[in-house]
């Protein structure tokens, strides 16, 4: 739901519709918000304990079921702490920050926000992830299998050749 304004050309014959339509699109790709780039740049670098043994130990490397996660991905108006573009899934850790009432009532409407233009928010807490990452990683596993289901998705499949992996969505033949 873009609004397009037209605007008087701009020097050298590029008109600013057509800047203003690049600019949109990029934008609402998955609801990335590119004024948020630089914060998430910042907290990518500064990321809590348990987001860090997460990222390391679960979601890296392609090493959650053949999927990719982005970390601190600017969407809407937030910064997710994870998220995965394939499977619309946004993960995010809470620290002792968002025990208290007006946290919680942000979250809420952060999650709502979200699941609204199609993701599926899970929220772990910072014990969670720090003691007990093998069912933090098993949630995840039923939570991936049941959005490929709610997606129609196949799960990635991965080929091996002689001296390469190769990580592809469909099964190619290789000769």
């Amino acid at each position: 739901k873009l609004q397009l304004v037209r605007y008087p050309p701009l020097r050298g014959g590029r008109g600013r519709k057509r800047i203003a339509m690049e600019t949109a699109n990029n934008l609402n790709k998955y609801a990335y918000n590119q004024i948020l780039r630089p914060f998430a740049s910042s907290l990518r670098s500064d990321m809590t304990k348990a987001e860090a043994c997460l990222w390391k130990y679960v979601l890296n490397k392609r090493m959650m079921k053949e999927y990719t996660f982005n970390r601190q991905r600017p969407v809407l108006n937030y910064i997710a702490d994870f998220m995965c573009k394939k499977l619309l899934l946004i993960i995010e850790v809470d620290g002792f920050s968002h025990f208290n009432e007006e946290a919680y009532n942000k979250d809420i409407k952060r999650q709502k926000d979200l699941e609204n233009i199609g993701y599926k928010v899970i929220r772990f807490n910072d014990n969670d992830v720090l003691k007990n990452i093998n069912n933090v990683a098993r949630c995840l596993e039923i939570t991936i299998e049941e959005r490929e289901i709610e997606l129609n998705l196949l799960p990635p499949v991965r080929i091996k050749r002689k001296d390469k992996v190769l990580s592809t969505a469909s099964p190619k033949i290789i000769k």
